[in-house]
């Protein structure tokens, strides 16, 4: 690791962006990797530096993850983050939330719910608030669409079954599957889960819209309730 090293006192060969160049970017550590996108430091610190520092700064989780938690305003709290470094920062984050997604996509098996699981885990586990989504189907499983229906406090969720529906509807969708998260990282049912369930399941029923799967996303863990 290189701390408090004037990149220009660095050995060439040592400073990210050649050694990237020279050896390959998973020759890099996380905050070399992180310094490469910042560019530059502050005044009597590096890049490297300046990386290490975000790399600190959230109070959930050190390292790359904890990008996941910082907002803009803590991200420009950091001497030498300003508003560009933060935008840079926290596009890196979603960036590698999609790059996820996209490898999982092509796995997608609505019998699955593991492949489902995979697809959401990225997007959903370092949430700090329960999201719901709604993924829709029509009659040869094929998806639609999905959409975010809600998005609630630390420890629940409030769904309408009717906005639900407006929305399968919305999409001509004759099955869907539920996704949402526990921010605790623990995947287990509550019993609100199962009560939304049975009365999303109940009205689908109606409506012609069946309930395939609630999918809950812990931290690397899920549950399926109706797989």
């Amino acid at each position: 690791m290189i701390t408090k090293a004037r990149m220009k006192e660095l050995p060439k060969d040592e400073r990210p962006y050649e050694k990237c160049l020279r050896y390959g970017p998973w020759k890099l550590s996380d905050a070399e990797l992180l310094a490469v996108i910042l560019r530059s430091g502050t005044a009597g610190n590096s890049c490297v530096d300046l990386a290490c520092e975000v790399l600190k700064a959230s109070r959930l989780e050190e390292g790359l993850l904890g990008i996941h938690h910082l907002s803009l305003q803590e991200l420009q709290a950091i001497k030498g983050v300003g508003q560009v470094k933060a935008v840079q920062i926290k596009c890196i984050g979603e960036l590698s939330k999609r790059i996820s997604s996209a490898g999982s996509r092509c796995r997608l098996d609505f019998s699955n719910p593991e492949t489902i699981a995979d697809y959401y885990m990225e997007l959903l586990r370092h949430e700090e608030q329960e999201k719901i989504i709604c993924m829709m189907l029509n009659t040869k499983n094929h998806l639609l669409g999905d959409t975010v229906l809600t998005t609630g406090t630390v420890n629940s969720s409030l769904l309408s079954p009717r906005e639900l529906f407006l929305e399968a509807l919305r999409f001509h969708a004759v099955h869907i599957i539920l996704i949402h998260n526990h921010p605790s990282g623990d995947a287990s049912p509550s019993e609100e889960d199962l009560q939304i369930t049975r009365r999303i399941q109940k009205a689908g029923e109606i409506l012609g819209i069946t309930l395939l799967d609630h999918i809950i996303i812990g931290d690397h863990v899920f549950t399926s309730l109706l797989g």
